[in-house]
């Protein structure tokens, strides 16, 4: 190998080696030796791409991926996500439905974001709701502070989870004023207009296209009272990434925490609702999901009618 494949090789597994979840488990003698075989010839930093692909992989973590420089300045220039989708309206009986879309693109994009969000729980919160529907079966990943900037006032002042490296350092996830905070810093945005309703029950939909930054939101509802979530399994990768730049502009995601509830237990797998229920593909008209929650909803005290 060329001088420059070697050290850009070696610095790309020391990143791995240094921050990986699952570093105390993997034979990195093994990996390493692997890896440099896999690049055998290397002239310059692109001919370890694949070496590097294959050693993320390898972690056994089923998040961490690699992006050579042109995928990583698109994924950067990307649209944002359709803020359409994100949604709030009022359903029968005062209960307020919101619909995530993942929140992807620049600090700009999240902003818009969190801005519309904030909007959709004003307008489903018109007249007050009793209860609210989480609706996350289309939240596919991205960044999980601009929702949880959302849905802030929802689930309610102080710990809502934490991220669990591999040493058990756990930094805190939380909720102050309706804002997201991690380990008590600021992740950026103002204060949120409060609900109506003071800790007000929440019925969350889930689904296997609820991956990564939803299954993060997910897991920030595990444990609140009043709290139940009905679909399908999420899509298991409930774990947290950090993004590493190479010389060349390509990027590492390299995940290197597990999600944790606000109870401390933590989650590297598909989160199962409490109440399993499919979507019929064949009725389209009828929303199954959605119309258990509202059952749910429709038996607490809040939104219970004499």
């Amino acid at each position: 190998m060329a001088p420059a494949a070697r050290t850009y090789l070696s610095q790309a597994l020391d990143i791995m080696e240094q921050h990986s979840l699952l570093r105390r488990k993997v034979d990195w003698t093994d990996l390493r030796d692997t890896a440099f075989a896999q690049a055998h010839g290397a002239r310059k930093p692109a001919d370890t791409y694949g070496a590097i692909s294959w050693a993320l992989r390898s972690l056994g973590d089923a998040h961490s991926s690699f992006m050579e420089p042109e995928q990583a300045k698109e994924s950067l220039e990307s649209p944002a996500v359709d803020l359409h989708e994100l949604e709030g309206r009022s359903l029968k009986n005062g209960i307020g439905y919101l619909s995530f879309p993942g929140a992807r693109g620049s600090q700009e994009a999240y902003d818009q974001y969190v801005q519309r969000g904030r909007a959709a729980v004003a307008k489903a919160d018109e007249n007050g709701a009793c209860g609210w529907v989480v609706d996350l079966r289309n939240e596919t990943g991205g960044g999980m502070w601009p929702v949880l900037a959302v849905v802030g006032p929802i689930l309610g002042d102080g710990k809502v989870g934490m991220f669990v490296d591999a040493d058990g350092k756990k930094y805190t996830w939380s909720i102050k004023n309706g804002a997201p905070y991690l380990d008590g810093r600021s992740k950026g945005w103002d204060d949120a207009r409060p609900v109506a309703r003071n800790s007000p029950p929440v019925a969350v939909l889930t689904s296997q296209g609820t991956a990564s930054a939803g299954e993060a939101v997910v897991v920030a509802f595990r444990g609140r009272p009043r709290t139940r979530s009905f679909g399908t399994p999420t899509d298991g990768v409930p774990t947290g990434n950090n993004a590493y730049r190479l010389s060349d502009a390509a990027l590492i995601n390299l995940t290197e925490a597990k999600d944790a509830d606000r109870t401390g237990r933590t989650y590297d797998a598909a989160i199962p609702p409490d109440e399993e229920i499919a979507r019929n593909p064949l009725a389209r008209d009828r929303d199954d999901v959605l119309r258990a929650a509202q059952d749910w909803l429709l038996k607490q005290s809040a939104c219970a009618r004499p």
